[in-house]
């Protein structure tokens, strides 16, 4: 299911990272397809889904730091949800926030966005919240019935919505990444 990519000999995830790629997608797809679900219909709110998934991709930026290891666990993760939820397109919403989450953590860089407390709330809270309104809009203008969009302001409304479930779980995942820190929890180092 997963190919692992070779850089000048070299494998570019090592079997930590792999694993915990798979840990993290997993993580994300099945407690999205099974929960967010129950919540959506309980509420008519997306949030649930944000704050599963935003969590997960503060965790996974964290602890490998490599280009791609968000967009993996993303593309991963919708592959699950699809097993479990075959009918849940709009996963592919998140997809793209994924890939989008991967490339701003990208240009700020691992290691400034990691270096302090305030550094990864500065850095990681905005970028939750902006991956989560692009998975909005993405969802809003591809997989939303009319009715329901215009119940919360249109396309602009729904991106607010998921803005608000990425603020949520970018906090969430903030502070699970400065909790494990400040307990002596830290990534796995690689060797070079």
């Amino acid at each position: 299911m997963f190919v692992i990519l070779k850089v000048s000999g070299m494998t570019y995830f090592n079997s930590r990272e792999v694993a915990a790629i798979a840990l993290l997608s997993a993580l994300w797809g099945v407690l999205n397809s099974i929960f967010a679900p129950i919540f959506f219909s309980m509420t008519g709110l997306p949030l649930l889904c944000d704050l599963i998934g935003f969590t997960v991709l503060v965790l996974t930026v964290w602890w490998i730091r490599k280009p791609g290891a968000a967009s993996a666990v993303g593309i991963i993760a919708t592959v699950i949800n699809f097993i479990f939820n075959p009918g849940g397109t709009h996963f592919l919403g998140f997809t793209a926030a994924s890939i989008v989450f991967d490339l701003i953590s990208y240009i700020i860089g691992y290691e400034r966005s990691f270096k302090t407390q305030f550094a990864t709330t500065a850095s990681m809270l905005p970028v939750a919240i902006i991956s989560a309104a692009v998975a909005g809009f993405i969802i809003g203008s591809f997989f939303m019935a009319g009715p329901a969009l215009a119940k919360w302001g249109g396309v602009l409304g729904w991106a607010g919505l998921h803005a608000v479930g990425g603020l949520i779980g970018g906090f969430i995942g903030i502070m699970l990444v400065v909790t494990l820190a400040s307990r002596g929890i830290h990534r796995a180092e690689v060797k070079k």
